[in-house]
């Protein structure tokens, strides 16, 4: 039975794990587990090594060049210890991606569109990833700048089980864990990785039934459908997109997830069952966790938060979502998103306050 077409970031990701990335990631898990075995001192460097080896291959010298760039860039900004100037800096380097001549360019490097997608998603991840180290590089003192030097860098950045696409793990996780010297046991990763590979295989043969069975993104696709459909029926529809999404979260995190237990190191949680969750607020806490961690880090908490005013909170909580919006590209249907989840999260926040109030707990 043919699937359907029309989920690009599944299709997408499933072609490039077939041909090449999957490869590349075991190639990264035997470098790792033999560095763990036999120079556990050195894994952050031939993990850097590995990573920067296997970005080479896949995105070619130009596609290297430009992440190389980004980070360098990143770098000598931060050098300033002024996060407003490492904001402006991200925002910039962010911008470069659309910019229209630089887009053409860029695909003029390779010979299929997929290739100039793959660099394109690769770039916005490792944004996120320089703004992690570089905002961390300002806040640390001098004494600790040892621990963010260039190479760290370097190493974070090109550390390939987030590379493409995530999770995303904060700077200050990283190194600490990375750092961390632990007792390693062959039997013991052994157990983990067949136990891994059985769930996200199950979850993988659960997403492509739900793709080749269900025609979800299809049956959206077309205005026709969802005009002559009932309201119980679109509701139907958009549970079972949303779940569909959930499970290809698993599958896409999942694999990296593993490969991070598999160096002795911390992934943040998977995704939360779209079904358990009622509120804007706890989705966006537990549905992409370490995306979250950055934006509460980096963000959130610098803008004053939930400690500061009410206005305070509205700006810190909407200069949140904005950066989302336009993290993942700006276009006008991304703003409305950003806008509708920030509205949403404030009413929650707002009718807590209110119910916390005494008065109103006692007519309660």
């Amino acid at each position: 039975m043919p699937q359907d077409p029309m989920d690009f970031e599944w299709s997408y990701w499933v072609e490039w794990g077939r041909e090449r990335i999957l490869w590349l990631l075991a190639g990264h898990l035997l470098v790792s587990q033999m560095s763990r075995l036999l120079v556990e001192k050195y894994k952050p460097w031939c993990l850097m090594v590995y990573g920067m080896a296997a970005c080479w291959l896949l995105l070619g010298v130009k596609g290297f060049a430009v992440i190389l760039l980004h980070a360098a860039i990143s770098f000598a900004v931060a050098q300033f210890q002024l996060s407003l100037l490492t904001w402006l800096c991200s925002l910039i380097l962010l911008a470069t991606l659309r910019i229209p001549a630089v887009e053409e360019t860029k695909r003029r490097w390779y010979d299929t569109e997929n290739e100039y997608y793959l660099l394109l998603f690769t770039v916005s991840v490792r944004c996120l990833f320089c703004t992690s180290f570089s905002l961390e590089y300002c806040w640390h003192a001098p004494s600790q700048k040892s621990s963010h030097s260039f190479p760290w860098m370097l190493a974070y950045v090109f550390y390939y089980p987030t590379f493409h696409n995530g999770p995303l793990i904060n700077f200050d996780e990283f190194s600490k864990q990375m750092r961390r010297q632990e007792a390693f046991s062959v039997k013991t990763n052994l157990i983990i990785l067949i136990v891994g590979i059985i769930r996200i295989f199950f979850w993988w043969c659960l997403a492509e039934l739900m793709i080749h069975l269900m025609y979800i993104h299809a049956l959206y696709s077309s205005a026709l459908p969802l005009e002559s459909a009932s309201y119980w029926a679109l509701g139907g529809l958009a549970l079972a997109q949303v779940l569909f999404f959930y499970v290809k979260y698993l599958v896409l995190y999942g694999v990296p997830g593993l490969l991070l237990q598999m160096d002795g190191l911390k992934p943040p949680a998977l995704p939360c069952c779209v079904s358990l969750m009622h509120s804007f607020t706890k989705m966006w806490r537990s549905f992409d966790v370490g995306l979250h961690r950055f934006l509460v880090r980096y963000i959130y908490v610098p803008m004053g938060g939930s400690q500061s005013s009410l206005l305070g909170t509205l700006l810190s909580t909407a200069l949140t979502f904005a950066f989302v919006s336009y993290w993942h590209g700006g276009q006008s249907y991304l703003w409305y998103w950003g806008a509708l989840n920030w509205l949403g999260v404030i009413v929650e926040n707002g009718t807590k306050r209110i119910l916390s109030i005494s008065l109103i707990q006692d007519l309660i």
